[in-house]
């Protein structure tokens, strides 16, 4: 995910992105605890992007 893609969403597109993140997280350490995990990077992936994108958020909100 590419923060300049991110920038061209609108705050309500870019909410509902980080609200799939979360999911993807949440599902990500239930199968890591039940060791179903087989590529751990994923979850620095997915932490990575939520905060890609909920600095995005920040900037609009200080924008509008």
């Amino acid at each position: 995910m590419k923060t300049a893609d991110l920038r061209k969403k609108t705050t309500e597109e870019l909410g509902t992105e980080l609200l799939e993140l979360r999911r993807a997280q949440f599902s990500l350490r239930m199968q890591l605890a039940t060791q179903q995990l087989n590529k751990v990077d994923q979850i620095a992936k997915i932490k990575r992007d939520i905060a890609r994108v909920k600095t995005v958020l920040g900037e609009k909100v200080k924008q509008a």
